[in-house]
């Protein structure tokens, strides 16, 4: 059974959630102060944490953003606030997916579910990379180096910082080198959903993969944008700063 802790102040909103999804083999610790969620969370270690971003106390963009600093598990902000800004505020804070609270139940537990998959597979990974003292194949562009079992990214030498989304978008992005990856497929992959021609997730975090990879916010060379097809990870951009 995995282990969630839920920041959340509403305490009908706090018990709907946990009930339901305790009947799905998850168990739910509703913490209702964000002033005391980074204790609760770093004292259980759970396998997910979901955070409501209006909390007494603090904030659960500030939890996120200072919980990211000591906790490496996947966060998940659940909120009513439908903001794009506060979507890439969330992303940028370090958290795994912006979900709105009028999202059914169904479709929460699958996004969660998923999240939890990732992570369960991450930690299998670097578990058998402790096992093991043989090479190991990392992908290589140019001055880019990404190693699928260390999970880390190195470009020009320099250790890029990803966060577990960043991460397997890239890599999706990488081991289709050179194919044009629509919306669609990337948020099968990586959320298990289809995109519905508004979901922004994949924009905004394509968006900030970019400007970590040093690429172009205006013209972007190294992972471009195909008009009305989606994406392309440009195998030749890498070799240094300078391109056509």
């Amino acid at each position: 059974m995995n282990t969630i802790v839920f920041v959340e102040d509403e305490p009908e909103v706090g018990s709907l959630i946990a009930a339901y999804l305790a009947r799905h083999d998850i168990e739910v610790i509703v913490e209702p102060r964000g002033d005391r969620a980074e204790e609760v969370i770093l004292r259980t270690q759970p396998d997910l944490v979901l955070l409501d971003i209006m909390l007494p106390g603090k904030d659960g963009m500030s939890i996120c953003r200072d919980l990211r600093e000591r906790w490496h598990g996947p966060i998940v902000l659940l909120t009513s606030l439908d903001s794009d800004m506060n979507h890439i505020l969330a992303l940028e804070m370090g958290a795994c997916d912006y979900i709105l609270k009028t999202t059914p139940p169904a479709v929460l537990l699958a996004r969660l579910r998923l999240h939890l998959r990732q992570s369960e597979q991450s930690t299998q990974t670097k578990g058998f990379q402790d096992a093991i003292v043989a090479p190991h194949k990392m992908l290589r562009f140019g001055t880019l180096a990404i190693d699928p079992i260390n999970r880390t990214v190195l470009l020009s030498g320099e250790q890029v910082s990803l966060s577990t989304a960043d991460f397997e978008l890239l890599w999706e992005l990488a081991t289709h080198a050179g194919k044009i990856m629509d919306r669609d497929a990337l948020l099968k992959n990586l959320r298990g959903v289809s995109y519905d021609g508004l979901d922004r997730s994949v924009d905004v975090a394509i968006s900030r993969l970019r400007k970590k990879l040093q690429d172009s916010a205006t013209e972007p060379y190294r992972i471009k944008t195909v008009r009305n097809k989606g994406y392309l990870f440009a195998p030749h951009a890498w070799e240094d700063a300078q391109h056509d």
